[in-house]
């Protein structure tokens, strides 16, 4: 009989296996750790849920795809808030009119450009550009190789600049 996850020693020990690398890899992906914290918590808690759908082989997969799901709603949820926030009165400022509506317009413009890039590509900018992640640790925490970084990455500035050149 195949060893099931809804044993709590398995259970335990995939606990132990995949715990941190799954906290390290959504700490990168959100910035926060207590954050990170969560997501891993919320997918260990689906997978005992679900523990009996879920084969030994799977459960990486699976612990990652909840997290990173749980992460990606969550930032759709963040997007609904600042809109919200944006639309608020704001203090008064210094600046001219002008500049303030060309550095909103700048911002929107950067914003939707890098959201406009593939998932893989816009996950390899931020955790170079906002992380300031090495690409070796950016591999390492993707599985993927370096070279496949440093493509993504190439390919993300290319699509930027292009973009930067139509301003």
């Amino acid at each position: 009989m195949p060893e099931s996850i809804c044993e709590k020693k398995i259970f335990e020990s995939v606990f132990v296996e995949h715990a941190e690398n799954l906290r390290n890899f959504m700490y990168y992906k959100s910035g926060d750790f207590q954050r990170s914290e969560d997501l891993m918590q919320d997918a260990f808690s689906k997978l005992w849920e679900q523990c009996a759908k879920v084969s030994l082989e799977k459960v990486k997969s699976f612990l990652f795809t909840v997290a990173n799901n749980k992460f990606l709603n969550q930032q759709k949820h963040k997007k609904v808030v600042l809109k919200f926030e944006k639309q608020a009165p704001k203090p008064s400022s210094s600046e001219s009119p002008q500049f303030i509506l060309e550095e909103q317009e700048f911002e929107k413009l950067l914003l939707d450009a890098i959201g406009s890039l593939p998932e893989g590509q816009r996950e390899v900018f931020l955790m170079h550009r906002i992380d300031d992640l090495k690409y070796r640790e950016i591999a390492e925490l993707l599985g993927i190789s370096t070279k496949a970084v440093e493509k993504r990455m190439h390919k993300a500035l290319v699509v930027l600049r292009k973009i930067a050149i139509k301003l």
